[in-house]
């Protein structure tokens, strides 16, 4: 297959054009510079000659969900979506300048470093669960790089509602190597298990350099080849000395055939990959996990079909900041015709400045002449 080039940069007020960053099959990545305020962006635009309703709904739908999500640490940050002047949509995120997928290639990651990532990601995963939106395309890939060097998922364009379960032909994108059996037969188009499959086959490729079930002869690692392996299920040990056995116990149950063997939620994986750090001798990740108030303000129901809705307030319509909001509200609109009038000062202040100003003169004139010795 001839791999295409990417299609040609919109012109957009504001951003100047830097140069290519990736292509893909609904889209391509492209290096801007914002000019105010001043950094460089990635912008993710969609291609012209796919754009009908339903792959705008499906990219609306990630600028929300980015939106939403982005303020976990382990997220990529979307600034702003729109669409350009030739009437392509797009999104302006944070420019990551490396990512997961070019560097498990070059050399397998350290196991400190791998633990770190499973735990970063798999919280933001479960941040993303308990707000009622699932991946779907968890891969090596899709975690990029910050400029500070952490680790962060991005690419949420064919995530779903959670507990949803139908299909959307042409626009669910199966990953092969990282996808789950029942992903791959189609018994469902993601769940949680599915999710904690693919990240544990994420992190068993950054560990060995090369995905689960893939072999060193390239010649037997064909789409349908690793897809049979795949439904087996056979795990195949990491094998690598530093590799705990605990690690592998850990991997072999994200990967297990049967989804309910496998993690509960991203929560107990992350958890689990914790306690690896601890007996590695390592500082175990911080956990950053949505708070359940955030998650019910911000998670829609599975069963709505309209992707977009009303903003969701999350302050507390009792809350005391409420209350004083619906006080305060009255008394200004009172204020209205008060407010359009210019503001004159009142009769009184105006003799009494002069007096003031006379007592202050005298008393410096008194001060004066003490000192001068005349009084």
């Amino acid at each position: 297959m001839v791999k295409r080039g990417p299609s040609a940069p919109p012109v957009m007020p504001g951003f100047t054009y830097i140069r290519p960053l990736g292509t893909g099959g609904f889209a391509d990545v492209f290096l801007y510079e914002q000019n105010m305020p001043r950094r460089v962006v990635a912008v993710k635009v969609l291609l012209g000659d796919v754009i009908n309703p339903e792959v705008l709904r499906v990219f609306t739908a990630e600028a929300d969900i980015m939106a939403r999500l982005s303020a976990h640490p382990s997220i990529v940050t979307i600034y702003q979506a729109g669409i350009s002047a030739d009437g392509r949509p797009y999104l302006v995120m944070e420019y990551c300048p490396d990512g997961m997928g070019s560097r498990y290639k070059k050399a397998p990651l350290g196991v400190a470093e791998v633990l770190d990532t499973g735990v970063r990601v798999a919280a933001a995963l479960e941040t993303a669960h308990r707000s009622g939106v699932l991946h779907r395309d968890i891969k090596p890939s899709n975690i990029l790089i910050t400029m500070l060097g952490g680790p962060v998922l991005a690419d949420f364009g064919i995530a779903a509602a959670v507990g949803v379960t139908r299909h959307e032909p042409g626009l669910i994108a199966v990953s092969v190597p990282w996808s789950s059996p029942e992903v791959l037969t189609e018994a469902v188009s993601g769940s949680v298990a599915s999710e904690v499959w693919s990240l544990g086959a994420t992190l068993y490729t950054l560990l060995a350099g090369r995905s689960p079930f893939q072999l060193p002869d390239r010649a037997k690692n064909t789409r349908e080849q690793v897809s049979a392996r795949v439904a087996r299920a056979r795990y195949t040990p990491v094998s690598r000395p530093d590799v705990s056995d605990k690690l592998e116990g850990i991997l072999a149950r994200t990967m297990s055939k049967d989804p309910a063997a496998r993690h509960e939620s991203m929560l107990a994986l992350a958890e689990d990959l914790r306690w690896a750090q601890y007996e590695l001798g390592v500082p175990s990740t911080a956990l950053e996990v949505v708070s359940p108030e955030w998650a019910a303000a911000t998670s829609r129901a599975p069963a709505d079909e309209a992707w977009r809705g009303p903003v969701i307030t999350t302050v507390d319509p009792d809350s005391r900041r409420a209350a004083r909001s619906r006080s305060v509200a009255p008394r200004l609109a009172d204020r209205d015709d008060e407010l359009d009038e210019p503001v004159r000062p009142a009769a009184w202040k105006a003799p009494v400045a002069g007096v003031a100003v006379v007592v202050v003169v005298v008393g410096i004139g008194i001060l004066a002449l003490r000192l001068l010795g005349v009084v």
